[in-house]
């Protein structure tokens, strides 16, 4: 396979993500918004290659950067090439001219991250937008941004925030989600003792176990959020599944999802699912005070 190096910048102002929308390219992108920036040249440094891409296509300059992340990333369009991307927050020099758009794009905006829709965006730019957790990315807001955005779900669609653990890794496990609605209240909880495995397929059990409560109850839109950047990825398709033991599970969840018209899946921080956190440790510790029996919680909060 194929390895390439790439660079994209997350610049933020009054909350906001500068994105700029494609004007050629392939179908999967074309019309699409995406972060600034492309592909390095032979021998290019990344951060020259980041000012390049902002100079040439948008006709701004950078105050500072900061490495943020580095991901790999693999194009449905051309499965031969993986990319490494690497990922800086860019802060604009202060004094500059209106933005001048290469031939590349036909629009720029500068939109806030809480009301982006996905179906707007380029698939890299969900992953990493996802990485970041559509937050301001400033060290004083980043806590409550978070906290107000990463609950809500756009029309009628329920959140599930799943989880899973193992104490062991592979140790005695269990799986747990947490519904909430478009009011951010509890509808279902649960959590299932999964016997020994790993961290990995408690995460995967977590997913399914949500999948099937949202069934159960009639919900036809769901959200997931979850902690585990492995799943995230492989229910998008941007990881392969390597591990035969996971190939099962992520094949019943996805029969499921044939079941819903929507289902998607967005990476939170650990401290952001510490509910589905508290199911799978409820579990846990229920399990281990009467093992003999296989352990499931499950409630539905009453109807107002």
């Amino acid at each position: 396979m194929k390895q390439r190096l790439s660079v994209r910048a997350i610049i933020n102002e009054d909350g906001k993500a500068l994105l700029l929308k494609r004007n050629n390219g392939r179908p999967s992108i074309l019309g699409k918004f995406e972060l600034p920036g492309g592909k390095l040249a032979y021998g290019e440094q990344p951060e020259d290659a980041l000012r390049r891409y902002l100079h040439d296509d948008a006709g701004i300059h950078i105050q500072s950067s900061q490495l943020y992340d580095a991901v790999t990333y693999i194009d449905y369009d051309d499965r031969a090439i993986q990319y490494g991307v690497i990922v800086y927050l860019v802060t604009l020099a202060p004094q500059r001219h209106p933005m001048k758009l290469s031939g590349n794009y036909s629009k720029y905006k500068w939109h806030s991250m809480s009301n982006i829709h996905q179906s707007e965006l380029t698939d890299l730019t969900q992953l990493l937008l996802g990485i970041v957790q559509q937050e301001q990315f400033t060290e004083k807001s980043v806590e409550e941004t978070q906290l107000n955005d990463v609950n809500k779900s756009s029309d009628d669609a329920i959140v599930i925030y799943s989880d899973g653990g193992s104490r062991g890794n592979p140790g005695p496990s269990a799986a747990g989600y947490i519904i909430l609605d478009s009011r951010q209240e509890v509808i279902a909880e649960g959590g299932e003792y999964l016997g020994i495995t790993t961290n990995n397929q408690a995460e995967y059990q977590g997913v399914r176990l949500g999948l099937q409560k949202a069934k159960e109850l009639g919900y036809k839109k769901v959200d997931f959020k979850l902690d585990s950047m492995l799943v995230v990825n492989q229910m998008k398709g941007y990881y392969k599944i390597k591990n035969r033991e996971l190939w099962p599970i992520n094949e019943r969840i996805r029969m499921l999802m044939t079941d819903f018209e929507r289902v998607t899946f967005t990476h939170v921080n650990r401290q952001f699912n510490q509910l589905a956190d508290g199911m799978v440790n409820k579990t846990l510790d229920a399990h281990k005070a009467h093992p003999t029996e296989h352990t499931i919680i499950d409630s539905v909060a009453d109807s107002k």
